[in-house]
């Protein structure tokens, strides 16, 4: 007769306050339930709340009467101290509650099921996506049990509890890693620092100092990967107590993973070309892919298995995605590019291009884009920021044309481009898209289903 296991209950009788019940919210209430928490469950949306009391969660304000909840589970996107407080978070700071994030509990859960799964986290302003679903692919190449998610795709406790060899891979937002309390990285990666939610970390300063966070509690047994091509964050070597490993894609870096030009190499000499890996463009990518052979080595994978596992990549959706080619033209999804440094990113990958840009603009709007001007025949603005581009692009002497949507962007772009303006089209909008779409994934979804309308009406 099999005797059933007792119930995994890491959380018996805690008492968690989860507020913000979107699409990492709600499961993580329900989980956090499941695994014996006793959970108050709030949103400020009706349609929300009435979703988690039709799941069976407990749906209260947890400022009725006095707060009382042993942690705050809060939503990344709702502001603790910056620009201003949710009240229920400063009710919860108010009575001394910590404030934490989901990677935390999904990680005080592995450590109460003695399983010891190692945990990576990826984090920077830029390329934290690309560099986490590769290294969870070389693991999984490579035969490991290996899970992924975080900020990226699948919340971290939706994940599953892994055994002794498993690894998670996080990818780590500023606004999760301000909420850690005990999460502690075997390996911790940090690709690269430039402007970004300054109106939530309230300076650079600030901003990077969250970010930085992703080394706490690190020690001498642990690993941290550290980008070294921006200056910010190369100096953040000085307050890690882990084995540095640096990583770059632009020069040597002894002791570390670097490219030169597109040959991936250690101190032990090439690991690959990055030619055939094709997912993988330009030299922020050849960084990425720095980053990820770093840590697949201080996960003990062989030289082969990272190899192999970095050529087989196959990118991920809205990244430097090419979704269509006709007519010699290839066309490029790369609507994630929500900043100016990410777009300077995507525009450096490829000597001359048409280019789709605009939308919600940070802070600077693209004047720091100006070294990759020449490269751009001809740009096509979307979005409500369209006219200050257009100034900043007639400034500069850039051919531009104020066309207002993607609807007319792309046919505009495809037509400069058929007429040998250049061979690709690159929606890279260097902006936010809440203008006129849900996300950048919903703009990109428009983008590509454009370019197969456009291509299966004959332009190929």
């Amino acid at each position: 007769m099999t005797v059933p296991a007792p119930p995994f209950t890491p959380f018996l009788g805690a008492r968690i306050a989860v507020v913000g019940l979107g699409r990492a919210g709600l499961p993580a209430a329900l989980r956090l339930a499941d695994w014996g928490a006793e959970v108050v469950a709030w949103d400020d949306e009706e349609t929300k709340r009435r979703a988690a009391a039709a799941a069976g969660l407990v749906v209260r304000d947890p400022t009725e009467g006095r707060f009382r909840a042993d942690a705050l589970l809060l939503s990344p996107g709702i502001p603790h101290r910056l620009p201003k407080p949710h009240r229920i978070a400063a009710a919860a700071q108010q009575a001394g509650t910590p404030i934490l994030c989901d990677a935390e509990f999904l990680y005080r859960a592995v450590l109460a099921a003695h399983s010891g799964a190692r945990f990576v986290g990826v984090t920077g302003t830029n390329g934290k996506s690309t560099t986490t679903a590769l290294i969870n692919h070389i693991l999984l190449r490579a035969g490991r049990e290996a899970e992924v998610g975080g900020n990226l795709g699948p919340p971290a406790l939706g994940l599953n509890i892994l055994g002794s060899e498993g690894v998670y891979t996080l990818e780590m937002s500023s606004y999760m890693l301000e909420r850690i309390a005990t999460l502690r990285f075997n390996v911790a990666v940090m690709l690269n620092l430039s402007p970004d939610h300054i109106d939530r970390h309230g300076s650079m300063a600030g901003y990077a100092a969250a970010k930085a966070n992703i080394f706490a509690r690190q020690g001498v047994g642990d690993v941290a990967v550290l980008g070294q091509d921006d200056a910010m964050t190369a100096a953040l070597s000085r307050g890690i107590a882990a084995r540095i490993v640096p990583v770059s894609g632009l020069a040597p870096q002894p002791g570390g993973v670097w490219a030169e030009g597109r040959s991936l190499r250690d101190d032990s000499g090439p690991i690959l070309s990055l030619d055939d890996a094709p997912a993988l463009p330009g030299s922020h990518n050849a960084q990425n892919a720095a980053a990820a052979a770093a840590t697949g080595f201080a996960l003990g994978l062989s030289r082969q298995d990272v190899a192999a596992g970095i050529a087989t990549y196959s990118g991920l959706p809205h990244r430097q995605e090419r979704v269509g080619t006709a007519r010699g033209v290839t066309f490029v999804n790369d609507s994630k590019a929500t900043n100016a440094d990410s777009a300077a990113r995507a525009l450096a990958s490829y000597d001359r291009v048409v280019w789709i840009a605009g939308g919600m603009a940070k802070e600077g709007g693209i004047e720091g884009l100006a070294p990759f001007f020449p490269r751009i025949a001809k740009a096509l603005l979307i979005g409500r920021d369209a006219s200050a581009f257009a100034a900043t692009l007639a400034a500069h002497g850039v051919a531009h044309e104020v066309v207002g949507t993607l609807d007319a962007a792309v046919p505009a772009a495809a037509a400069a481009a058929f007429a040998g303006a250049a061979p690709v089209v690159l929606l890279s909008p260097a902006c936010a898209s809440w203008d006129q779409f849900s996300g950048f994934d919903a703009r990109g979804d428009r983008f590509r289903e454009l370019v197969a309308g456009l291509l299966s009406a004959g332009a190929a």
